[in-house]
């Protein structure tokens, strides 16, 4: 496994301890990371209007297309570095 893999693996469990939970905002950001690091691009339809948690996921992490795994991987250890 690479450095960068193990690092945000460790960034993924790190995130499960922070001091105090981020805002809404940051969470988003924080899925959408996650999502974009492990499973690529968005590849599903966007949730209905009545599904509004749903759609706020979906627009966060289709913000991401395009970027690299291991790009995401390391904005992802980044922001959780930066919340601790």
């Amino acid at each position: 496994m690479s450095d960068l893999k193990a690092r945000f693996g460790q960034a993924v469990a790190e995130s499960k301890q922070l001091p105090e939970k981020p805002d809404n905002m940051t969470l988003l950001q924080i899925y959408a990371l996650y999502k974009q690091a492990s499973a690529g691009d968005v590849d599903s339809e966007r949730p209905g209007f009545t599904d509004m948690v749903g759609r706020a996921k979906w627009d966060a992490w289709n913000g991401l297309n395009g970027t690299s795994a291991d790009s995401a991987m390391q904005d992802y250890i980044d922001l959780i570095a930066s919340l601790k």
